[in-house]
């Protein structure tokens, strides 16, 4: 008998529409290769609901919180359901940007110089010579990002507003002239890098990419050594916060300083999953179908990772 699958998706952070359609994609993709499968929107009953649907498997392709910080990680150990992609520690971890930069650092891995202060503290003035990044501690990549050029008289007063909700801590990090690589890593294994080229440059706050407003170059038209290195360090990364299964880690390279040049922002422990996204399109380029990568996923899934 196929093994029942249960593929969590949607939740109710600000990355809630790329889960579904995440989830929606890899739920086909497990149909395709004979999985009997569960759709699961997440909300706060996840647990009763998890708990009736008794699947052998959680497929998680939520974004965001609670998939991605180690909450749900935390409610699938208690109720003992075998998991996908990292674990409780790794998914805090790396969801918290300022922790996660010290295990980084400490294992060697450039990363950003940058401090963390109040979002009223950002608000105020310039705490970091132009251009600077601005950006929640722990939100996914796109969300309340800003790029501070020196076009800005003053940093973004978004942030005082009341309905501010990416939390009240800011990560202010120097600004990494260049491009923009990323890398992932499945099992042990890291793939090849693609370079993110942006279609419209921005001189805005808003640093979001809307659909099709980047171009993927695969594999990355960079230096072998640099090439190398970001595999290296993508793996490290991974290593580092003790993840599991499928992670992305994201790059700047300042394309005029060789090796030296790379810093890296993040791992994703929850990367996008539409057969568009990054690792979809790394892993064909790896020989993986998405149907194959999605089966590896659900056959690596365990408990106590």
């Amino acid at each position: 008998m196929s093994r029942h699958v249960a593929v969590l998706m949607g939740g109710w952070s600000a990355e809630r529409e790329v889960s579904l359609r995440s989830g929606a994609a890899c739920a086909d993709a497990a149909e395709r290769a004979g999985y009997r499968v569960s759709r699961v929107d997440v909300q706060r009953d996840i647990a009763t609901v998890l708990q009736s649907l008794k699947p052998d498997v959680a497929l998680n392709v939520l974004h965001g919180r609670p998939g991605e910080d180690g909450t749900l990680q935390g409610v699938l150990e208690v109720i003992g359901i075998p998991y996908t992609h990292s674990g409780v520690l790794a998914s805090s971890l790396a969801m918290q940007k300022d922790l996660a930069k010290v295990m980084l650092k400490a294992a060697g891995v450039p990363v950003p110089e940058g401090l963390v202060v109040s979002r009223f503290e950002a608000a105020k003035a310039h705490l970091l010579p132009r251009p600077y990044v601005i950006k929640p501690v722990a939100e996914g990549s796109s969300v309340g990002v800003f790029i501070v050029t020196e076009q800005h008289a003053h940093p973004p007063q978004e942030l005082f507003r009341e309905d501010w909700t990416f939390g009240e801590m800011i990560l202010c990090e120097r600004y990494i002239p260049g491009k923009e690589l990323t890398c992932a890593v499945i099992g042990e294994q890291a793939l090849d890098v693609i370079e993110i080229v942006p279609k419209v440059r921005f001189y805005d706050y808003e640093a979001k990419y809307a659909p099709g407003g980047s171009a993927h170059v695969l594999p990355a038209k960079i230096p072998a050594d640099v090439y190398t290195e970001v595999q290296r360090l993508t793996l490290a990364a991974h290593r580092a916060l003790a993840c599991r299964g499928v992670t992305r880690a994201d790059f700047r390279w300042d394309d005029s300083a060789g090796v030296a040049g790379l810093a890296c922002l993040e791992v994703n422990t929850q990367p996008g999953m539409t057969e568009t996204s990054l690792v979809p399109e790394l892993a064909a380029y790896a020989g993986m179908s998405f149907e194959q990568l999605v089966a590896w996923m659900i056959e690596d899934a365990s408990l106590e990772r």
